[in-house]
């Protein structure tokens, strides 16, 4: 009867098929990516977020397969969405990083999910309890593990933001640096002129 409990969940399980992806989205550029929906009634979900690259922002657009807008955002860093999909076919993501001079590094998900209904026969009340029961286990410990993943997310989202300003600031250190010498230096040549010449003509003044 376990067995059969289990199965049954099984197959009661959620069919999900989700795309996780990371790009480089370069200056004035737009890019779009497309997902399939096969069924009215199914769960989009739709996550982003900039890693690295000019002040970690970018515009998005989300669309059906009509062309009808269902999410947009300006200069957005990240984002966690989900959405029920009213029409088959294909929903595009498109990502745009107009105005901008710097490249940009995104991490993306997209997620399609669909639920088929469970049959069981009305001669299994005992088949139904079990079932019952581990289906409720099993959103339970679905949720923790959603929860964790954005958590990771996140974590993974701060580190490559935190990493990219690291170097930027190390790069305009070294720059300093690089520039405060060579003041110096052009410094020290200038006086060390101003020395020569100041005594060449003193010289010459006592010689006539």
């Amino acid at each position: 009867m376990l067995r059969s409990a289990l199965t049954a969940l099984l197959l009661a399980a959620p069919y999900v098929h989700a795309t996780a992806l990371t790009s480089m989205l370069g200056a004035n550029e737009k890019s779009c990516y497309y997902a399939d929906v096969d069924g009215v009634g199914e769960k989009v979900g739709f996550y982003f977020a900039v890693q690295s690259g000019g002040t970690f922002d970018v515009d998005y657009t989300v669309m059906d397969p009509d062309d009808r807008v269902l999410l947009t955002g300006k200069n957005e860093r990240q984002g966690d969405y989900i959405f029920t999909a009213n029409k088959i076919g294909e929903y595009s993501f498109c990502f745009e990083n107009e105005g901008s001079s710097a490249d940009k590094l995104l991490d993306f998900d997209i997620m399609v999910e669909s639920e088929p209904r469970r049959q069981l026969s009305a001669q299994q009340p005992a088949l139904k309890e079990h079932t019952s029961t581990l289906e409720e286990s099993t959103y339970k410990l679905s949720g923790l593990l959603s929860s964790v993943i954005r958590t990771q997310k996140y974590f993974h989202t701060r580190h490559h933001r935190n990493y990219s300003t690291v170097l930027s600031t190390q790069s305009r250190i070294f720059w300093f640096t690089v520039l405060e010498s060579a003041m110096i230096i052009a410094m020290s040549l200038i006086q060390i002129w101003v020395l020569r010449t100041f005594f060449s003509k003193g010289s010459k003044r006592y010689s006539a």
